[in-house]
């Protein structure tokens, strides 16, 4: 599905985010691969703690974009999860956040299960001071103000609310997908097992975790310096201690 022009332009004009060129140019590239991140090969950017902080506080303005930006990052799920979620999913009867976030099988790729993953503080704290509005059952709701208010936040006007904090914020290289393979590298850069990361993660396959996971040259490197303890005896000094050994074993001066 598609969000037509109009739509598009409503939903950023309600926003206030970027001059009306910018907003048709980046339209004409949100049914394509972000070009930021076919620019990294086809991999998006991991996102270093520094640019965290300057996406959550000077790249959006909205506690909604902040609290979109939170659910991506501290649950590593894809952007149209996170906007496909439901108030229910996340918050209890009594407008509490609850223990963990429900993913529903229907709104995950090729709708292969249905995942829980709990939720911590980091997350709690904008999942609190978010307040949905009353008049969805979604978390993420569309603009009250055009056809689709009875929807959730489009997966393309989410792609543009990343865009434009990145813009503002000078970061480059980032696509949608930057907070998931973020949040599953840094996972697995603490030593998570990598089957426990893909109960979070959703993948089918260890094989699809993998390509989501960067590996740094100093981690290459790291790993092959260690390979150093494995190397032979040098011939000088196998030499020099053979001839030490037999010098003491023949010729040790009797007593």
């Amino acid at each position: 599905m598609s969000i037509s022009l109009k739509d598009f332009l409503a939903e950023i004009a309600r926003e206030n985010l970027s001059p009306l060129p910018e907003i048709i140019e980046s339209h004409r590239g949100s049914n394509r691969r972000d070009k930021l991140k076919i620019d990294r090969h086809g991999r998006a950017k991991i996102l270093s703690p520094k640019e965290i902080q300057l996406l959550f506080s000077q790249g959006v303005d909205s506690l909604r974009d902040k609290a979109l930006f939170a659910v991506m990052l501290y649950t590593a799920c894809r952007v149209s999860e996170a906007v496909t979620l439901l108030k229910r999913d996340v918050y209890d009867s009594k407008g509490k956040v609850r223990a963990k976030i429900t993913f529903r099988k229907g709104n995950t790729k090729k709708k292969l299960a249905t995942r829980t993953i709990p939720v911590i503080q980091e997350l709690r704290i904008w999942l609190q001071a978010y307040q949905p509005r009353d008049d969805s059952p979604w978390l993420f709701p569309g603009n009250p103000d055009h056809s689709r208010a009875s929807s959730h936040l489009h997966r393309d006007s989410a792609l543009w609310i990343v865009r434009v904090a990145c813009q503002r914020t000078g970061i480059e290289g980032v696509s949608s997908h930057s907070f998931r393979r973020t949040a599953l590298t840094a996972m697995s850069n603490a030593g998570i097992p990598l089957r426990v990361i893909q109960e979070i993660s959703g993948h089918r396959t260890l094989n699809e975790l993998y390509k989501y996971l960067e590996v740094k040259e100093e981690q290459v490197l790291g790993a092959v310096s260690s390979l150093s303890m494995l190397a032979p005896v040098e011939d000088d000094d196998f030499e020099k201690t053979a001839k030490v050994e037999v010098s003491e074993k023949f010729f040790k001066p009797k007593r």
